[in-house]
């Protein structure tokens, strides 16, 4: 479970980065704001599956 979300995040961080450096920061907050959403269901789906 943790390592999807670690790999999810870590690539959407480091992308964001990127795009941070080509001063898009919009496009850089929109790529956090999906990551986050993402890791958020993938972390409920699987507490729901667990119970």
């Amino acid at each position: 479970m943790y390592r999807k979300m670690y790999y999810l995040l870590f690539n959407a961080i480091t992308t964001a980065i990127e795009e941070i450096g080509n001063r898009n920061y919009g496009n850089a907050e929109n790529i956090l704001i999906e990551a986050q959403r993402e890791a958020k269901e993938h972390y409920l789906s699987c507490r729901a599956d667990a119970q």
